[in-house]
């Protein structure tokens, strides 16, 4: 039995049937199906994405800082 395992969409692609996937979207999928839109770049493990959005400090954009300076003059 295959395990289905479930896939971020990180760029829109062609589900079939004129229909296209949006970004963020969650889909479970083999990993035969997804093996070539990973390596395109177009999907991630969700739970990989999880594990880089935690292990990344949440820091401030450069725009961000620069416009809160530009705030505090």
């Amino acid at each position: 039995m295959s395990i289905r395992q479930k896939y971020t969409v990180l760029v829109p692609f062609p589900t079939g049937g004129g229909h296209w996937s949006s970004v963020g979207q969650q889909l479970e999928l083999l990993d035969v199906e997804a093996s070539a839109l990973r390596a395109a770049g177009r999907l991630e493990l969700t739970s990989v994405l999880e594990t880089r959005q935690q292990a990344e400090p949440a820091t401030p954009s450069t725009a961000a800082k620069k416009a809160a300076a530009k705030k505090a003059e």
